[in-house]
């Protein structure tokens, strides 16, 4: 009782912050600051112009179908080139709305939008996290992180983790070189580029061999810094790999 009667005291004294909060800073979109009734929302004009992944979509590269095909369909993607991991999603397709999200997030050290973004990711990612696992970002090398000051996807991981079964374990996974960054590359020069790229070390291999792994990044664009990471894992003896992103670039944009 008494717990109880302290877990409502303090809620209200946190809806009573956020009341305060809200009256003196509004509630703006994410995406283009426009006023909005509750924080962490998007307007209606950025909501509808957003393309939320739903099913139908290949259950192994969670690409979209543009009409059913049947349950545990696969792209023509996943049955030419097999990926390294076992499950992909994405909560959008990454188009303006998503991208000025993630952009926001990377190169404006809006952090503030990792929470909200994670919490779609959760929606999104569901049938990922059914059961309990190790919660992996995608590692930055030390000096993009020294330059950037945080990592993207740990910032998006973190949460989530606190919000599923899964344990948050980013040291599992190191970039082991630096690599060119990935925008504007082709996909075999991006495959190229973060070959080889990441490792467990193997002081962490003891604690992959036989787990569940959840990759997290924030975008899918062709897969190949995914595949890279999931090739590693896979070498240290991960038995599932499945990864989440907040936006999938769509594969006619690619």
């Amino acid at each position: 009782m008494r717990d109880a009667a302290i877990k409502r005291l303090k809620n209200a004294g946190r809806k009573g912050i956020e009341s305060l909060r809200d009256v003196g800073m509004p509630p703006v979109c994410l995406s283009c600051e426009r006023q909005v009734d509750v924080s962490g929302m998007v307007c209606p004009k950025c909501w509808s112009s957003m393309r939320f992944i739903e099913r139908p979509y290949c259950a192994v590269m969670g690409s979209p179908f543009s009409y059913d095909i049947g349950a545990g369909a696969l792209s023509a993607e996943a049955i030419a080139n097999p990926p390294a991991f076992d499950r992909a999603r994405s909560v959008v397709l990454y188009d303006d709305v998503a991208r000025k999200l993630i952009q926001g997030l990377k190169f404006s050290d809006r952090t503030d939008l990792a929470p909200w973004l994670s919490k779609w990711m959760v929606r999104g990612g569901s049938d990922l996290l059914e059961e309990p696992g190790l919660i992996v970002p995608v590692p930055l090398h030390r000096w993009r992180l020294f330059q950037r000051r945080f990592n993207q996807s740990a910032e998006l991981a973190r949460p989530i983790a606190k919000a599923t079964t899964y344990a948050y374990r980013p040291e599992l996974l190191e970039r082991s070189r630096r690599t060119k960054q990935q925008v504007g590359l082709k996909a075999k020069e991006r495959a190229r580029n973060v070959q080889g790229a990441f490792r467990v070390p193997t002081s962490q291999s003891l604690e992959v061999k036989g787990q569940r792994i959840l990759l997290i990044d924030d975008v899918y664009t062709t897969g190949a810094t995914l595949q890279a990471c999931a090739r590693a894992l896979r070498r240290a003896g991960a038995t599932q790999i499945d990864c989440l992103t907040f936006a999938r670039v769509a594969t006619g944009d690619i």
